[in-house]
């Protein structure tokens, strides 16, 4: 008899996994704009879970790398477009967040299809759908992050390579994981 494998964190089985996804959207534009789309009925993924922030800029890269931690698949940020940020230099600052989180998360093993940032007026409800839709697509070819298993992984290897370095005698002080 075939034994289904479930998922404990979600419940599903590996056939019908699902991507989530954890999108900050600027308060004025991009929130406005999935507000729109909700109200024209226009389908996408509902595995995007929004969090609504007054500005892009002011995403800290801890939310990002957090939510990355707390098992998203992705993370989708979504601004006012150049020029356009009711905070004057909001999404600029996002921008270079943007760069210096996507070079960190590379180096991490992450690939970069899982982290986007794209630039939403309050007027373009369809371009939330595609984005959102785009990257539901893309992470399902991708697979499951599953960071929460790698950060297991990595303390474990941590772990062995104490112990190996101890043993050695290469190290008198003790170690202490956080």
């Amino acid at each position: 008899m075939h034994e289904e494998i479930i998922e404990p964190e979600t419940g599903n089985t590996p056939a019908e996994w699902r991507p989530r996804i954890v999108a900050f959207f600027c308060n004025w534009c991009t929130y406005t704009a999935a507000d729109l789309a909700g109200v024209s009925r226009m389908k996408y993924a509902p595995n995007t879970r929004i969090i609504r922030v007054m500005c892009s800029g002011r995403i800290d890269p801890q939310f990002v790398l957090n939510a990355f931690e707390l098992g998203a698949d992705g993370v989708l940020i979504g601004g006012c477009h150049p020029g356009d940020c009711h905070y004057a230099e909001g999404n600029y600052k996002m921008l270079r967040r943007y760069y210096l989180l996507q070079r960190m998360l590379t180096d991490m093993g992450i690939d970069e299809k899982r982290f986007r940032l794209e630039w939403i007026s309050a007027a373009e409800g369809e371009k939330v759908k595609r984005v959102i839709n785009e990257m539901v697509d893309e992470l399902t070819a991708l697979g499951p992050l599953d960071m929460p298993k790698q950060f297991a992984d990595w303390d474990r290897e941590m772990g062995m390579l104490e112990a190996g370095v101890k043993e050695k005698g290469l190290i008198e002080v003790e170690v202490e994981h956080a």
